[in-house]
């Protein structure tokens, strides 16, 4: 059964709107990286860039900025989101989300408050740093009572929300599903990959010479997915998990590769008909440098790739919904199939397997007919994503 991708809503540091994001990415523009101490020690990160919607005393105990990008992003599509849920009912409407932190950065700020004052701030609640709480507040600010969780893997997180959205309307146990993800900045996560030395000392070099790290960013990107056509078809979807390491990857990429052909083999496509790939690209040298090697070995050079990490920083567990996001965008909005570019401000690597990474200003010169995206975590969580023009 092929489902749909009805409506998409999405904010990160490339814009608040999609015009605004489809806009900047095709120009290669990186200006959504800025520096900040805001974090702890000065870095570059990917903020958004906008006054989010209030969220009310009635949701209170939802009070976070990870639930105000969820809410900016379901303002987008609420027309959408309105008429299935008057077509459907309140039960047949599921919600699944992706996340990696949720709302920690409350929990941070409450227990700076804490050690000043000596008490927690009023207006604190543990539920807004839950895993769940998105999808429990989504649930409950729209009405709907279909089934409603998150899923927590690290940066595919999103990614597996589809593949889970998808098994819900598979199984009939929903009509539609709002599907996508978020996550915002926070000390846990830019410390925590500071740590591990893996955060760029300056801007992130996709795929080039002087990789040395990635941009942590933060943003929302929500879907409808559901059975009424669209203007995209979710034709396929492929995961696997190599479990070679806590954090970094396989190098060989076997479990890679297998995704990526999962994904083609259930969207029926071939590697020659897919027209762009979005890579994870994560500017790490171990990440890159068996991607390179991986989607070498599935799409040989030929194929339109890129990071757009380069713009947007890495949004962790938002990542595989938003980047699926700018497939949407370049099948739905790209005149004369304009491509979103590799940005690096490096030079190349020639010691990574060849690709094709996209240039500024290049074009199909045609229509983008298909896209696949790919998402990566730790542990070895591995998701790829085919999508196509309906």
């Amino acid at each position: 059964m092929t489902l749909y991708l009805n409506d998409l809503g999405l904010l990160c540091a490339a814009g608040n709107s999609r015009p605004e994001v489809i806009k900047r990415l095709l120009a290669g523009d990186r200006s959504g990286l800025i520096a900040t101490d805001a974090f702890g020690p000065t870095t570059i990160v990917g903020q958004i860039n906008s006054e989010l919607p209030g969220i009310g005393p009635r949701y209170r105990i939802y009070n976070c900025r990870n639930n105000q990008l969820l809410l900016a992003a379901l303002s987008q599509i609420r027309t959408t989101v309105d008429r299935m849920i008057e077509k459907f009912g309140v039960d047949r409407i599921g919600v699944v989300l992706g996340t990696s932190t949720s709302g920690v950065r409350n929990t941070e700020l409450a227990l700076a408050y804490q050690a000043k004052h000596g008490a927690l701030p009023e207006g604190f609640h543990y539920k807004q740093q839950q895993m769940g709480a998105g999808a429990d507040f989504l649930s409950e600010y729209l009405g709907v009572t279909g089934p409603a969780y998150t899923i927590s893997t690290a940066c595919s997180s999103s990614g597996k929300a589809f593949a889970s959205a998808r098994r819900l309307i598979n199984l009939e146990l929903c009509d539609a599903v709002i599907v996508g993800g978020a996550d915002s900045l926070c000390r846990l996560t830019i410390n925590g990959f500071a740590a591990l030395e893996s955060l760029s000392n300056g801007y992130c070099k996709p795929f080039g010479l002087h990789r040395n790290g990635i941009n942590i960013g933060e943003a929302a990107s929500l879907f409808v997915l559901s059975k009424e056509p669209g203007p995209v078809a979710l034709l396929g979807i492929g995961a696997s998990s190599d479990a070679y390491h806590f954090s970094a990857p396989d190098p060989v990429g076997t479990a890679v590769i297998a995704a990526m052909q999962k994904a083609l083999h259930d969207a029926g496509k071939r590697p020659d008909e897919v027209d762009y790939l979005n890579l994870h690209g994560t500017a790490t040298v171990l990440n890159d440098a068996m991607e390179s090697k991986a989607v070498n070995a599935v799409f040989g050079n030929q194929i339109a790739a890129s990071s757009s990490k380069g713009m947007t920083g890495h949004t962790l567990g938002a990542a595989a919904a938003l980047e699926l996001g700018f497939c949407w965008l370049l099948l739905t909005e790209s005149e004369h199939g304009a491509l979103i570019p590799n940005i690096n401000d490096d030079e190349p690597d020639t010691g990574l397997a060849p690709l094709h990474l996209v240039q500024k200003g290049e074009s199909l010169g045609r229509g983008i007919q298909v896209c696949q995206s790919n998402s990566f975590a730790f542990g070895g969580n591995n998701l790829s994503i085919v999508v196509a023009r309906a």
